[in-house]
């Protein structure tokens, strides 16, 4: 999404930056700016869809490590700034003895000096917000067999533990290459939640606008499948 594409951050939300974080980031800390980030979407969508990416977000941000308590905190304080009180999401950042060398909840540390990266749409909406009337049909939505597009190799690293390589068309879906995913490894598309650089690829993005530099790494979150009921 707008700000989250084109860092050079693997992992979508958080690092331990003990050893190469700078003395100005860990040792000055700001108050929590009043200014919402402005930002246009790249890929424009509702505001269900919004909402769905933050809840994926926050959902799966635990897995890329940090500590649970600073995450739920670092909810807290967005809810609160998306309520415009200012007061509490200061409150609740000084609390969790969360520091904002910027200002800003897109780039914070805990008193542990790890380090944790929220996406621009976690913490305000994009300018370019359309309707859900407007979303039921899109032009711009060609089916994969009609388009074609430019080769190229995409790499991802699953939660499971295992790197792949693909050969993708640019004008691939996310879809589509999950699908292709599911077929080579068994995993339900359904399963797979992908991530590049803090921000949630949707279904019906293409490979071309999610803006992936080459030899950077897609991260895909597996889940666990539904337990298959026992008979009793």
């Amino acid at each position: 999404m707008g700000g989250c594409i084109g860092t050079h951050h693997d992992r979508s939300s958080v690092t331990n930056d003990t050893e190469n974080s700078s003395p100005v980031a860990m040792g000055r800390n700001q108050p929590l700016k009043k200014d919402k980030p402005k930002w246009k979407s790249d890929v424009p969508f509702t505001d269900g869809q919004l909402r769905s990416k933050r809840d994926e977000f926050w959902d799966t941000a635990p897995a890329f490590e940090g500590r649970k308590e600073i995450w739920d905190a670092l909810r807290a304080a967005c809810n609160a700034v998306e309520s415009n009180d200012h007061e509490l999401a200061q409150a609740i950042i000084d609390g969790a003895n969360i520091s904002l060398p910027h200002g800003t909840l897109q780039d914070c540390y805990d008193e542990l000096g790890n380090r944790y990266q929220l996406p621009v749409y976690c913490i305000s909406a994009p300018v370019n917000m359309i309707s859900e009337e407007h979303s039921e049909s899109d032009p711009n939505d060609v089916p994969e067999s009609l388009t074609t597009g430019e080769e190229v190799s995409l790499k991802l690293r699953l939660s499971t533990g295992k790197d792949l390589k693909l050969n993708v068309q640019t004008t691939d879906s996310v879809l589509h290459i999950k699908k292709r995913l599911n077929a080579e490894e068994g995993i339900e598309s359904s399963r797979q939640r992908w991530y590049f650089s803090g921000k949630l690829l949707q279904d019906k993005m293409r490979i071309e606008d999610a803006k992936i530099p080459k030899g950077f790494v897609v991260q895909v979150i597996v889940s666990q499948p539904d337990p298959t009921p026992v008979d009793g």
